[in-house]
């Protein structure tokens, strides 16, 4: 059995908060940050994981704070990262800055196409879409109508082996200085692009009304679609990007169902799920 480094917690300063836990800083090391999962995703199998999962990202190259140990919090596991000096998302950047909005729509579009355009370890990371075929059959309150919609859909993806991000958004790439570096890399993977690309649809465009969201990305409705819209015309390097937005529209359901596979969704989220799913095959599918 390992023996993980012991932190004390008293000597850490909180730092900052996310979906998945907490982040700390220390004077006695100014160079990392020590981050400390919520207690569910505090074990070692799980921390471990994304352990790996980040040195596995490094070694294809693609730029991610360097995660240097695995070490104990009291009972739970937690990681010791480079601590990326005078960092912002693109989210952020959009927030203090929303003139430069289209700006960063091409610095995601830029990376992102650096991204899908990297081979990956296809024996390290996952299948998307075999990923997805898996939900398919477990997911629950869609239509068998619905459910076979999406499933001849999925068989028509080509199989790739270019990475892709699997939490596609612009709070998972930061800047630091002139460099940019991808974030939160628990659900990487390869596969299709559209895979990425209609995660982000899914958040500027049908997500982008809740508040919830708002305050996540720190960016109204408004301000997000025009993200998505500076975004699409980067990707495509056209200005009627209606075809790009109904493809990406298709791959948003996707993404939904993907949610089976990447988490354990409680009941009120199935709901919200299946009414999305309704409503997007509708618009994307007839």
């Amino acid at each position: 059995m390992e023996n993980y480094r012991q932190i004390d917690l008293s000597a850490w300063t909180k730092f900052g908060e996310g979906g998945n836990g907490v982040t700390y800083v220390s004077l006695d090391e100014p160079d990392v940050i020590l981050k400390v999962n919520k207690p569910a995703l505090s074990t070692l199998e799980f921390v471990k994981h994304e352990f790996d999962v980040s040195k596995a990202v490094e070694a294809l190259g693609i730029p991610i704070p360097k995660v240097y140990e695995i070490v104990r919090v009291g009972d739970a596991y937690a990681t010791i990262s480079e601590r990326v000096k005078s960092k912002k998302s693109l989210s952020r950047i959009c927030c203090d800055e929303p003139a430069l909005t289209e700006a960063m729509a091409s610095v995601l579009c830029e990376h992102g196409k650096k991204l899908f355009g990297t081979q990956c370890n296809t024996e390290m990371f996952p299948n998307r879409r075999e990923q997805l075929m898996r939900a398919l059959e477990k997911v629950q309150f869609i239509s068998k109508k619905n459910r076979r919609i999406l499933s001849d859909f999925a068989r028509t993806i080509e199989d790739k082996t270019t990475c892709v991000h699997g939490d596609f958004q612009t709070g998972n790439i930061i800047r630091s200085g002139e460099g940019y570096f991808w974030i939160d890399l628990d659900r990487f993977g390869y596969g299709d692009p559209l895979f990425d690309v209609g995660h982000l649809f899914l958040v500027c465009n049908v997500y982008s009304p809740m508040k919830q969201v708002q305050d996540i990305f720190h960016m109204g409705e408004a301000q997000l679609r025009s993200f998505w819209v500076a975004f699409a015309r980067a990707y495509t390097g056209e200005d009627d990007h209606s075809a790009f937005d109904r493809l990406a529209g298709k791959f948003s359901c996707l993404d939904i169902v993907l949610r089976y596979e990447f988490q354990k969704p409680s009941l009120p989220e199935k709901l919200f799920f299946a009414f999305h799913i309704r409503r997007l095959i509708k618009q994307y599918f007839s």
